[in-house]
């Protein structure tokens, strides 16, 4: 019997070890692209296309609708687009390309702004909506208000679609898409998004569980894919506008404009949470524009490319990160605050030099303004990297045009309306020295209520190899007793009882 428990645990140690060994060199998520460099040169070769569109003479239509913004144009450009608002689904470029939203789906029309019972929605209100198993592309009767109760959690297959309209989130808790795949955000005003929580949520028909307290994001997305967020608006919330962590990958933000906050977007979880290194995510011609602060974005491993952005503000850094992620930058404007101090794009948080200068993190066609300079380093132009850097990214000088139409169509933007500072997390400490420590953070231990309710169609995170090895381990101790130490088990079952 003990040769057996022997061979047994050798068995085990041999699991965990190959097991361990192999997550560090096949981390894989639903949705990740093998080659991601594939997707950032489909990325450019799709704006030079479309600005070579827009030269063009257009004998059917004088007003000559082309941008050069390939998302607006694959769309805008059809008169008769709010009768075929799922075409929309198939403008998305980068890594969140693909995403199907509630394509195929019903239209789905909220009329009720109200959001009174988060555990028992009423039919027509956005929370009913998102709820929902099946595809539904979500469009709005006229102009809301939504002041969220509590978190809005979002199902699989859906999109909220604000186009036509003016949609404003706001309130408790705000976007959470959790555990779920294929989810479009557009043309929506995401603010002042507070913390709620510990209390009961629908996140189906047929599923109400308990939440633990939030963060307060604008838009968070934990262990999803197939993200797209396009033509949104985030500013004033309490923790950051858009966090993505804990596996997910497959995402795309564009043409959204971002102001008035500290930590602006998050993508990755822990140093030490090595499953995000199959992160992948797009940032394209969006404006980060006044009272940032930093994260544009903060990242932690994976691989993100930031792509004709206009970057007109921030006062600690616009791009940081920790745990080698691959940053490409390419074609963005950079404009540089009067700060002497606050000169450089880039940030690696809490690194030495030796470690980081083998990072790919690489500047390519971008525009630096007010003395702003980008610190890069690794591989760089590197053969692997060569095929990336074949197609010359468009001229930063074009970023106006490219990001003229950014965040809601038709609301103004926040540059003049004198806020500063509000909503801000740590009082712009940030990775200066600021820990987030929400239940449902984005920096701790205790992000994400793992422990909790399982939302929409999904699945829950992989669970770890330390995991798995402890509970075998566990098992193993407790068959040693029973079958070698039988005599002393009962004896002491024996004494407890009397």
């Amino acid at each position: 019997m003990l040769t057996c428990i022997h061979i047994l645990f050798i068995c085990l140690c041999t699991f965990f070890i190959t097991t361990s060994s192999s997550s560090t060199f096949n981390l894989t998520l639903p949705h990740q692209h093998h080659d991601p460099e594939s997707v950032a040169l489909d990325v450019q070769r799709r704006v030079n296309v479309s600005l070579s569109r827009r030269q063009l003479p257009d004998l059917q239509d004088p007003s000559q609708c082309q941008t050069g913004n390939p998302i607006d144009d694959c769309w805008r450009c059809d008169p008769n687009w709010a009768e075929n608002r799922q075409q929309l689904a198939n403008c998305a470029i980068g890594f969140g390309q693909g995403s199907l939203g509630g394509k195929g789906g019903p239209i789905y029309v909220v009329t009720d702004s109200s959001d009174h019972d988060p555990a028992n929605p009423t039919p027509g209100t956005l929370r009913y909506g998102v709820i929902q198993e099946e595809p539904l592309w979500i469009i709005f009767s006229t102009d809301m208000l939504i002041k969220l109760r509590h978190e809005l959690i979002i199902n699989s297959f859906k999109t909220i679609d604000g186009r036509g309209t003016k949609v404003q989130i706001t309130g408790n808790g705000c976007l959470t898409l959790q555990y779920i795949s294929h989810v479009i955000i557009h043309n929506i005003r995401v603010y002042d998004c507070k913390p709620s929580g510990n209390t009961m949520i629908a996140s189906s028909p047929t599923h109400v569980g308990h939440r633990g307290r939030s963060d307060g994001d604008g838009i968070s997305i934990f262990s999803s894919s197939k993200i797209w967020i396009d033509h949104c608006s985030l500013s004033h919330c309490t923790d950051g506008l858009i966090d993505a962590i804990m596996g997910s990958t497959g995402i795309t933000i564009s043409n959204s404009y971002f102001s008035h906050h500290n930590e602006v977007m998050l993508l990755g979880h822990d140093d030490r949470y090595e499953l995000d290194s199959g992160m992948q995510v797009t940032i394209a011609f969006n404006h980060f524009g006044v009272g940032l602060v930093q994260r544009m974005p903060r990242c932690r491993h994976g691989y993100i490319h930031v792509v004709n952005n206009d970057f007109t503000h921030w006062e600690m850094y616009a791009i940081g990160g920790s745990a080698n992620p691959t940053i490409n930058s390419q074609g963005n404007r950079y404009t540089a605050p009067p700060d002497p101090n606050a000169k450089e794009v880039t940030k690696r948080v809490e690194t030495e030099e030796s470690e980081w200068a083998g990072w790919n993190w690489r500047t390519d066609g971008d525009l630096m303004v007010n003395g702003a300079f980008f610190v890069p380093s690794g591989v760089g132009l590197a053969e692997q990297y060569a095929k990336a850097s074949s197609v010359e990214p468009e001229s930063a000088g074009l970023i106006d045009q490219l990001t003229m139409n950014v965040g809601v169509f038709g609301s103004p933007r926040e540059d003049g309306d004198g806020v500063s500072n509000y909503g801000f997390n740590g009082g712009g400490t940030g990775d200066g020295g600021s820990t987030n420590t929400g239940a449902g953070g984005s920096s701790g231990a205790g992000d994400g209520d793992l422990l909790g309710m399982i939302f929409g169609s999904g699945t829950p995170p992989p669970i770890s190899t330390s995991s798995v090895f402890l509970s075998l381990t566990i098992i193993l101790i407790l068959y040693t007793i029973t079958t070698n130490r039988g005599d002393l088990f009962s004896f002491q079952l024996l004494s407890s009882s009397l």
